[in-house]
């Protein structure tokens, strides 16, 4: 079977688990140094990322760099797995083969509303222990500090799968420069024994809560425009 958009074969594009595979780990081991070197990052509530068992972690989108702050801030394992367009992906040969190195992802095609493969390989993900993060909002929000509504995905998939959801609120990745501070605040997990709507409505209020107020900082901003729009 192949995913729609390329020619290669679904089971291909999908090696989801738990563990961290090699190209995964020194993939965090010299991204989250860069990372840590350009932008200085303020988290609080880590003590909030469950210890045991696997979870889906939602959190507001603002740009590029909000998938590398979550890659940088969960545990190496269970492994973090994102949603991706392998028809955007192909088109990009450094990144899909990054991609497809770490196997950190799991293929969703955007023009396929309600695609039922997508609900599989989610599934599948939080099956065999993997962990899945997931911007409700499914796209980058207007501006700091406001959310778009959230979709209802996350919920079903993390009822279906038993696994509690870890709530993320990004501030600051909207605009970028070298040094530009970046504040990340981890939610306690929200248990799923509610509804999907009940658990979005709880999920949107409780990333909504937890947003920091933004207050564009004074002084140079090296770098703003090229790294803005790196990726």
């Amino acid at each position: 079977m192949a995913v729609a958009g390329t020619s290669l074969p679904a089971a291909d594009l999908l090696p989801v688990g738990p563990r961290a595979n090699i190209p995964y780990r020194i993939v965090r081991m010299v991204g989250i140094p860069l990372l840590r070197l350009c932008f200085r990052f303020e988290v609080t509530g880590r003590d909030n990322i469950p210890r045991s068992g696997n979870y889906v972690v939602i959190a507001n989108h603002l740009n590029w760099l909000d998938e590398f702050a979550l890659l940088l801030l969960m545990p190496v394992e269970p492994r973090l797995h994102f949603l991706a367009d392998p028809t955007m992906l192909v088109t990009r040969k450094f990144q899909w083969w990054l991609v497809r190195s770490t196997g950190g992802y799991v293929p969703v095609v955007r023009e396929r509303h309600g695609d039922k493969a997508l609900y599989r390989h989610v599934d599948r993900c939080l099956e065999v222990g993997g962990a899945v993060a997931i911007f409700p909002e499914g796209n980058y929000g207007p501006k700091e500090g406001e959310l778009l509504p959230f979709h209802k995905g996350f919920a079903h998939f993390a009822i279906k799968a038993g696994v509690p959801v870890v709530p993320v609120a990004l501030s600051g990745t909207k605009d970028l420069w070298f040094g530009k501070p970046i504040k990340v605040v981890i939610g306690k997990p929200l248990p799923t024994l509610d509804g999907p709507a009940a658990l979005t409505e709880v999920a949107f209020q409780a990333v909504k809560d937890m947003l920091p107020a933004y207050v564009e900082p004074p002084g140079r901003k090296l770098l703003r425009n090229k790294l803005t729009h790196l990726f």
